[in-house]
């Protein structure tokens, strides 16, 4: 991670608006942010923190209003960074919760925090996510770290590491639970914890289950149950079982005895029931053949209503059919009344059908020769729609003149309007070649700022790159000298090995070589230097390369913007549409220019064409006039000559359709009084043939044979009657003569309720023994199925109880029970112990340089002389070794400054190890924090050395400190300075002339 840019408005101490130039106080690698107490140098710090998490470090998190109180009302808060993390560039505002005021009224309102996330991609910014989770969790992810790795790591709170290293285990543990992802052996803990009381609470339910079959097998065996052991369950109800089977063995014997006395019992009753019911069938017989003897008289009525019933049914053909010719000669003499009633207006004698002949015959002749006028009413029909077609005609021409004469009058007018329109439309189009000029232009202008603005990323990408490439080419530079420095120190050992006892030396000509150098590491050959050389030669290039580069980027930029000129391109986008919309304007003029044009040619062929339709109009309305007169004479003539056919009928067709119809009634009454004579001479001769076949058959009348006849339901329901008193007589003559029924009559009656009472003893005897027996059975089974579950619950209980036991050691020494865990360390405990050996091996590589070799920190898991904790709690003790002295030391008693001095260590070396832990983020920016004001000079520069050290790899370290030595020390500075009206920040001493000059530009 490599800050770039951080910009504070009105957050904290710092009321207005304040940029810092991160990259330019990399350049230098080690920096010092200063100031007095309460400037808000930490405040710095805080607003990094914040830009990133959306918090501030420590305590000062808790505070409510992070907003600067000396900002003016209406400022809103807000925090801006630009950082790279893992090769990307991101740009993060943040603003927090703050109140403004109300836009109306007096009083705030409430404005919400809010968030923007951006990446870096193609020379512009994209933007990521507005939502705090989603920006936090993609923060976290590339840093690898939480907001307090990140504050331990990145800021090095001097302070909350003087706590941590006087700190007893249990906040110690506290401290490192926040740092390193332990929630996974946390989690062990638990789920072991859990899984005991899973196991236990399984062992119990097969215990307790056990337990109740047991109780149930007691139960139904009527015994005392055993004690809880597996074996012994199973053995006793085993043993409860086989006695079962004897005693259902001898119920079983009891009841196949007690079978046999209920069948001879049922076998006697059945006998005696059958006997009783054979003498009753008998007895039955005889009565029913009395009955029968009783009823003989009504058998023969019916025999003789059958018989004339068949006789007559031989007459009723005839009778019928002489029933029917009378009924049609009623229905013909109906019919004549009817017409005699209708023709008696038209002849006075109703009886002859001859006149009536006559009558119709003249008719008919009058309509025929009323058909022929037919002709002159169809003629009469046909001049009165050639007169209304006319007429409408007429009106149709009428109303079209006026038409005619309405446009000609209003065209000269609606012709004016037109020309006038086109004469303006016209005169608009003459600004038509400006407008396209405006177009092109605009349109150029926002080529030229689409391509200053890319070539601005490209320049700044270019500009990265050559800071990057210098960087490399004064790093390979350094390198390059200090081999050489190195070659040139050790040229006397190298000349000191060429040396050889009594042989003159090279340089002095002494063959006494008493204290020959030595060299006190390896000495660079000369591949080494050349090398590092081309190294060197490479990297300028490089530099040179990017540089001119940068300078053709610089150029062409120069020049996009001299085209563009000072508008961004949103505003000439905003310039181009509009002048757009400005020429679509005029090109649809153009069109409207030609449309009226067309219009004005059209409305003057229009009245041309008018004119030469009135003149024929009124040709046609004359001779519409003159047809009209012709038509209304000869419709005068037709219509008077049908006058007098029609006579006094409303019209021809009605005076022919009235002769037609008397015709008709006149024959249709002829014909009805011919067929009255025809139906009363047939009537008459089938009467005569009925009654002489009634007469045939025996009957004295024909009244007598409509008494004898039956209708089918009768006849069946005697013939029904007939046929029951046979089939009865059948029935109990057949019974009479049954042989078995004879005997049975003359046998002595059954005792058939002693019998029953015998039958039913027998049957309550053999229930009780089969429910006896029943009830061993369902005894004997129920032991048999208890016996193999018991067996199962034991053989499931046993592998139970043990895993239960085995869990609940493991969950104990997990937790740290003194009863297994001889250490008395939880998992946790365990795993934060082995992070802080890891802490202090990293720790002491800096101490013993800060300290000249002095202090070392030590691990130990030993309990401190009074230190409580929770149990399983230990593991997580410090102490310090005095090399001096060899005493091992309370980190309490240490002085200020050699308390500094290891809590910085061990804040430097806890970084490393979190680091490793987010998997080895580059971290290119820390921060210490206060502390330097109580080192010695010597203890100073020990410390001062390590943190230049730690710019190795490119790193920058600040230094948040307000030591008037420290000032002198480093050159580049971020100060920060306080007033009532606010905290402000100035960049010093930080680069080069063009750095500064940067710098001044991007400070507030």
């Amino acid at each position: 991670m490599r800050l770039h840019h951080l910009t504070i408005t009105a957050f904290g101490p710092f009321a207005g608006t304040e940029r810092i130039d991160f990259d330019a106080l990399s350049d230098a690698g080690l920096f010092l942010i200063n100031g007095p107490t309460g400037a808000g140098k930490t405040s710095v710090l805080d607003a990094v923190c914040f830009a990133l998490y959306g918090r501030v470090p420590s305590v000062r998190n808790d505070a409510k209003n992070l907003r600067s109180h000396h900002a003016p009302p209406d400022r809103s808060p807000e925090v801006v960074v630009e950082v790279t993390i893992r090769g990307r560039r991101f740009r993060i505002t943040r603003s927090p919760r703050w109140d403004r005021p109300k836009l109306r009224g007096t009083g705030t309102t409430e404005e919400k925090a809010k968030v923007l996330l951006q990446e870096r991609r193609a020379g512009e910014w994209t933007g990521l996510s507005t939502r705090f989770d989603e920006a936090g969790q993609l923060i976290g992810d590339l840093l690898g770290m939480s907001a307090e790795q990140f504050c331990q790591v990145v800021l090095l709170p001097q302070g909350d590491f003087a706590a941590f290293l006087r700190a007893d285990a249990e906040k110690r543990r506290t401290v490192l639970e926040r740092l390193f992802a332990t929630e996974i052996f946390t989690g062990v803990e638990t789920w072991l914890r859990e899984k005991r009381q899973e196991t236990g609470r399984a062992a119990e339910a097969l215990r307790a289950a056990a337990a109740s079959t047991a109780d149930r097998a007691a139960e139904a065996a009527g015994a005392g149950r055993p004690d809880l052991d597996p074996g012994a369950l199973a053995a006793w109800a085993a043993e409860l079982a086989a006695h079962m089977d004897d005693v259902r063995a001898a119920a079983e014997d009891r009841v196949a005895a007690d079978a046999g006395v209920l069948s001879a019992a049922r076998a006697a009753a059945e006998r005696g029931r059958a006997l009783a019911d054979r003498r009753a069938r008998r007895a039955a017989a005889e009565a029913g053949a009395a009955a029968l003897a009783e009823r003989a008289g009504e058998r023969a009525a019916l025999a003789g209503a059958l018989r004339d019933a068949e006789r007559a049914r031989r007459v009723l053909p005839l009778l019928q059919a002489a029933e029917a010719r009378a009924g049609r000669r009623d229905q013909a003499a109906a019919a004549v009344a009817r017409q005699r009633d209708a023709v008696t207006r038209l002849v006075p004698d109703t009886a002859d059908a001859d006149v009536m002949r006559k009558e119709e015959r003249a008719r008919r002749e009058e309509a025929a020769v009323l058909q022929q006028r037919r002709d002159d009413e169809r003629r009469l029909a046909a001049i009165d729609r050639e007169l209304k077609d006319a007429e409408d005609g007429g009106r149709d021409l009428e109303a079209a003149e006026a038409e005619l004469v309405l446009f000609l009058t209003d065209s000269p007018r609606y012709r004016k309007d037109l020309a006038d329109r086109l004469e303006r439309t016209r005169a608009r189009l003459a600004a038509r070649p400006v407008a396209e000029s405006a177009v092109e232009t605009a349109r150029r202008r926002l080529d030229a700022a689409v391509r200053r603005d890319a070539l601005a990323a490209e320049l700044a990408e270019a500009e990265e790159e050559h800071r990057a490439a210098t960087d490399a080419a004064q790093a390979a530079r350094d390198a390059f000298q200090e081999i050489r420095q190195a070659m040139l120190q050790g040229m006397a050992a190298r000349l000191a090995r060429e040396l050889t006892p009594g042989e003159p030396c090279a340089v002095c000509g002494s063959t006494e070589h008493p204290a020959p150098a030595t060299a006190d590491r390896d000495l660079p050959d000369e591949d080494t230097e050349a090398a590092a050389q081309a190294a060197y030669e490479q990297a300028a290039e490089d530099r040179q390369r990017i540089a001119a580069r940068l300078a053709e980027l610089r150029a062409e930029h120069t020049a996009a913007a001299r085209d563009a000129g000072d508008d961004s391109a949103d505003d000439l986008r905003a310039a181009l549409a509009a002048a757009d919309e400005e020429l679509i304007g005029l090109t649809a003029a153009a069109a409207d220019a030609e449309r009226l044009e067309d219009d004005l040619r059209q409305v003057d062929a229009e009245y041309d064409e008018a004119r030469d339709r009135q003149d024929e109009v009124k040709t046609a309305l004359a001779e519409n006039r003159t047809l009209r007169v012709t038509l209304t004479a000869d419709a005068l003539r037709l219509r008077t000559a049908l006058d007098e056919a029609r006579g006094g009928d409303p019209t021809l067709e009605a005076r022919i359709r009235r002769l037609g119809d008397e015709a008709d009634l006149l024959r249709d009454t002829a014909t009805a009084i011919e067929r009255l004579r025809a139906a009363t001479d047939d009537a008459d001769a089938a009467r005569r043939e009925a009654a002489d076949a009634a007469e045939a058959e025996g009957f004295p009348s024909v009244e007598a044979v409509r008494s004898a006849t039956l209708d089918d339901a009768a006849h069946e329901e005697l013939t029904r009657r007939a046929r029951a008193y046979d089939d009865e007589e059948a029935r109990v003559t057949a019974l009479l003569n049954d042989p078995d029924l004879a005997a049975a009559a003359a046998e002595p009656p059954p005792d058939l309720d002693a019998l029953e009472a015998a039958l039913a003893d027998a049957d309550r005897t053999h229930q009780a023994v089969a429910s006896a027996r029943d009830r061993a059975r369902h005894r004997h089974e129920r032991l048999a199925a208890l016996a193999a579950e018991l067996r199962g619950h034991a053989a499931a209980w046993r592998p139970v109880a043990e895993h239960h036991e085995l869990v609940s050691r493991m969950a104990a020494l997990a937790s740290g029970d003194p009863a297994v865990n001889t250490a008395r360390m939880r998992l946790s405990a365990y795993v934060l112990a082995a992070r802080l050996e890891q802490v202090v091996a990293a720790a002491n590589q800096r101490l013993a340089r800060m300290s000249s070799a002095r202090y070392v920190l030590e691990h130990t898991v030993e309990r401190a002389a009074g230190e409580k904790g929770r149990h399983g709690t230990g593991g997580l003790g410090l102490r310090v070794i005095d090399g001096w002295t060899g005493q091992h030391r309370d980190p309490a008693t240490l002085s200020g400054g050699e308390t500094f001095i290891a809590s910085l260590a061990l804040a430097l070396g806890l970084a490393d190890v979190v680091t490793a832990e987010a998997g080895g983020a580059e971290i290119r920016t820390l921060f210490v924090d206060e502390g330097f004001g109580t080192l010695d000079e010597e203890t100073l520069d020990e410390v001062m050395d390590v943190l230049d050290g730690l710019r190795d790899g490119g790193r920058a370290v600040g230094i948040v400190s307000h030591v008037a030595e420290l000032r002198t020390r480093i050159p580049a500075q971020l100060q920060v300075r306080k007033a009532r009206t606010g905290s402000t920040l100035a960049v010093t001493g930080a680069g080069q002339d063009a750095t500064a000059a940067r710098t001044t530009g991007t400070i507030s």
